[in-house]
């Protein structure tokens, strides 16, 4: 059984600029260096996977098909520079008023179904993202954590539990350390 490796990212923050319950397609820019970034990893043929909480859905600051067009502009701007994304994981829910569930970041629910889906050996996979809670489900799963000083990143830096994780100015720098492992 072949299975393959993956870098789960962030959305919000890591990949564009996070504008908090960004709900317009026309909004959506990318952080410098990702496209290329992303190309590395696609021709490497290693799987770049979003998983992103999108809590504004149970919210009701925007809607599912909403999230789902500025998914689609993030698509299209990546493939202008030559990059893609393999797969999209989103979590709508926000345990306050929906309940709790296992696919909100840090919870294991979707980066589990994404290795179900796409054959995915999550000891041998990377998380990268500007927050806590989007690495910290590698050290559950087995993988490895890249915090990066995009988005929210500086602010959660300096935090006790950022000491366990790589620390990189961007995901350009991340590609380079999961390319080079």
């Amino acid at each position: 059984m072949s299975q393959k490796r993956a870098v789960f990212l962030d959305r919000d923050g890591t990949l564009i600029e996070d504008l908090h319950y960004l709900r317009d397609p026309a909004a959506v820019r990318l952080l410098p260096g990702v496209a290329p970034a992303l190309r590395m990893l696609n021709e490497a043929g290693i799987l770049a996977v979003v998983v992103t909480n999108q809590s504004g859905i149970a919210r009701g600051r925007l809607t599912e098909a909403e999230y789902q067009a500025t998914q689609r502009r993030l698509e299209e701007l990546l493939a202008a520079e030559g990059a893609r994304l393999d797969a999209h994981y989103h979590c709508p829910h926000l345990p306050e008023i929906t309940g709790p569930c296992d696919c909100r970041k840090p919870g294991p629910g979707l980066y589990r179904e994404a290795a179900r889906d796409l054959d995915i050996d999550l000891a041998s996979s990377w998380w990268v993202g500007d927050r806590l809670r989007d690495v910290s489900a590698a050290r559950l799963l087995g993988g490895r954590g890249v915090l990066l000083l995009t988005g929210s990143g500086r602010e959660e830096a300096p935090l006790p539990e950022a000491r366990s994780w790589l620390i990189v100015p961007d995901l350009e720098t991340a590609v380079r350390h999961v390319l080079a492992a």
